[in-house]
């Protein structure tokens, strides 16, 4: 039924907590898990995935007594991006906020938002559009509905780095982190790794200075600890601010460090090196698992994999001698090793309930299930091996 729809159902839940009466079941463009995960489609993936996007946001649109919203990446080709638009506004979209960044660009190649897709997609539907990219400061949001024609901006990393940026002013970032602890403690729960992670952003200059105080974010156990850190990171900073003016210049940011400004992501390396000639062909590797490339040893190991290293020592952490899983034939994640039918564990559950198979691998017995109930039935005299599939359904 509808109600238990894995769509509907977790969506309908949180119907009285939306605000504005708007609510989003369905988020095509981020890097996050989605409600579909469970298929093996989640996040921007989706995107490749056109009927089941139509699919889930009909049905929403069907179902759900709020307006369903969508965020989309971008295509490399414009044409392709608008058709994609107008698909999920005939679906039932009634707000569509585009990134202008397509499914590759992240990490060291986020490189620049395209406004034009963004602009292409608001002049060929009919419903409003936001924004989504290359926000970092307040006149950006002008500019940015200006040159597109878009009724809202979104704003992500550059608001996480300054929550003051559509206030247009640029506060000291404990000021800020002050403000978001007072939030925490007002409305629980909230995980502590969520602090930390927003902390981080706020302090993310800053801790290139002092580089200890990271360590003590890190190993804070509470709410009170957070703000302790800090307690100690506004001291040190407001004697910097005692000092001489030319001692707090010296690096390459608009501002002091201590005050809330964009992060610019440093432009992936030349392949080549200086003399043009092409560098040895190397393992690409994004720079947050640049650490763990090597041995293995404890000196090639981030912190946090030298502490996990030592609780435990038998464990591999080499990339390369780690072994490597054969995909699922349906999903693509890794295969049962010992499923009859090469699948994963989910694929092969929905398989087997269909066709009332058994599996040992996965210790699926629906044929075995199913054949004890028809000769319970029959009292015995079932020896043909035909069932029947009137079983529930265990999804």
């Amino acid at each position: 039924s509808p109600s238990q729809n894995p769509l509907i159902q977790p969506a309908s839940l949180l119907i009285p907590f939306t605000v504005a009466t708007q609510f989003s079941p369905v988020k095509c463009g981020s890097w996050f898990y989605i409600l579909s995960s469970l298929l093996g489609h989640y996040g921007v993936f989706l995107q490749d995935e056109w009927d089941l996007l139509e699919k889930m946001i009909k049905l929403a649109d069907e179902k759900l007594s709020v307006p369903i919203t969508c965020k989309i990446r971008v295509f490399p080709e414009i044409e392709k991006t608008v058709k994609y638009a107008k698909m999920l506004e005939k679906a039932g979209c009634q707000l569509l906020t585009v990134h202008g960044r397509t499914k590759d660009q992240k990490g060291a190649l986020t490189g620049i938002a395209s406004w034009k897709h963004i602009k292409a997609v608001r002049e060929a539907v009919n419903i409003p559009v936001f924004a989504n990219g290359n926000i970092q400061h307040l006149s950006d949001v002008q500019r940015c509905m200006e040159e597109t024609g878009v009724q809202g901006v979104m704003s992500a990393e550059g608001n996480l780095h300054n929550p003051a940026l559509f206030e247009g002013c640029s506060p000291p970032v404990w000021e800020m982190a002050e403000e978001y602890l007072e939030v925490v403690e007002k409305h629980p729960p909230c995980s502590l790794s969520y602090v930390r992670a927003h902390i981080f952003k706020l302090w993310h200059h800053t801790l290139q200075i002092h580089q200890d105080l990271r360590e003590e974010l890190a190993k804070a156990k509470n709410v009170a600890g957070v703000a302790e850190v800090n307690r100690q990171l506004k001291q040190r900073c407001q004697k910097e601010m005692a000092k001489d003016e030319s001692e707090w210049t010296k690096t390459r940011l608009p501002f002091p460090h201590w005050i809330c400004q964009p992060y610019v992501r440093p432009p992936p390396k030349d392949p080549n090196t200086e003399n043009g000639q092409k560098a040895p062909e190397t393992k690409a590797v994004s720079v947050k698992r640049a650490l763990e490339d090597g041995d293995g040893s404890s000196d090639s190991l981030s912190k946090n994999k030298q502490k996990k290293k030592a609780r435990n020592p038998n464990k591999n952490f080499c990339p390369e001698l780690k072994p490597k899983y054969i995909k699922c034939e349906q999903c693509g994640n890794p295969k049962g090793n010992k499923c009859v039918f090469n699948l994963c564990r989910g694929c092969c559950k929905r398989k087997a309930f269909k066709e009332v198979a058994d599996c040992p691998g996965h210790g699926l017995r629906f044929k075995t299930k199913a054949l004890k109930q028809c000769n319970s039935d029959t009292g015995g005299g079932l020896t043909n091996g035909t069932v029947s599939t009137a079983v529930h359904d265990p999804l």
